[in-house]
């Protein structure tokens, strides 16, 4: 088999979770688990995180030090949460792109609960393959979506597309932690609780098994910022948080 022939041949399979699958039918079943789980996803967020997942997001939001010029986009952002948080801290205008419908469905809802029913467009797209026109946005954020893309290059590339020149890149994503000791505690907890707290709470034990197996799966912290550099974004950087159990990973289109 060529080198070309070989390329090919793993383009055609991707991981879902640890299952190697044909590329072409994980997004199907990416879509499939946020059906199961869009109307209890925040709240297991909550449960498993012990509400710290929300600090993150501000802290995240508070590193961006919104303005009301900026245009944003928010990438697999269904439920609303990071659009909410530009929103109040002076933000004007964020687009919410998402594959999945419910989870827009219910993050659309969020906002007007939350009083906050302007400013916010909401938009079923694929992070690969996205809608809008070249340098369109001003700042692209991301938070737990990247891991579960097809192919992380395209989803990359797109980023880098759609951003202005000088527009800001900024990713919030579970990593690996450095520490030995906390690694083996949060796999246990991750492998034994985790699961078993989306049997009870979201009636998935699967859909969270695939949740926790993804993270693994995910590229380390330096190796995604080399990513992210491959795209042709600059000034890449990444911070590791509650001891590199999430990072930011940030960048520059110049």
């Amino acid at each position: 088999m060529s080198p070309q022939d070989k390329f090919r041949e793993r383009e055609k399979y991707t991981n879902f979770g640890f299952e190697t699958i044909e590329s072409s039918k994980k997004a199907g079943l990416v879509n499939n688990i946020f059906d199961s789980v869009a109307t209890r996803y925040d709240i297991m967020n909550d449960i498993m995180s012990l509400g710290v997942h929300r600090l993150w997001k501000t802290y995240l939001i508070r590193k961006l030090n919104p303005k009301k010029n900026m245009r944003m986009i928010d990438i697999g952002g269904g439920t609303g949460d990071i659009a909410i948080k530009f929103i109040n801290k002076g933000g004007k205008n964020v687009t919410v792109a998402d594959i999945n419908n419910k989870m827009l469905n219910t993050g659309r809802n969020r906002a007007i609960d939350s009083g906050v029913v302007n400013g916010i467009d909401w938009v079923n797209c694929d992070a690969e393959n996205l809608s809008f026109q070249s340098s369109s946005f001003d700042v692209y954020i991301t938070a737990f979506c990247l891991r579960n893309v097809t192919n992380l290059d395209l989803a990359l590339n797109e980023a880098y597309r759609i951003l202005k020149p000088g527009g800001r890149f900024l990713c919030l994503e579970f990593s690996h932690v450095g520490l030995p000791i906390l690694s083996e505690i949060y796999d246990k907890y991750s492998f034994n609780i985790v699961p078993l707290i989306g049997k009870i709470i979201a009636d998935d034990k699967a859909a969270y098994q695939y949740l926790v197996e993804s993270i693994r799966r995910f590229p380390e912290q330096s190796d995604f910022a080399q990513l992210i550099g491959q795209a042709g974004l600059d000034i890449v950087k990444y911070e590791n948080i509650t001891c590199g159990i999430v990072a930011i990973h940030s960048a520059w289109k110049t």
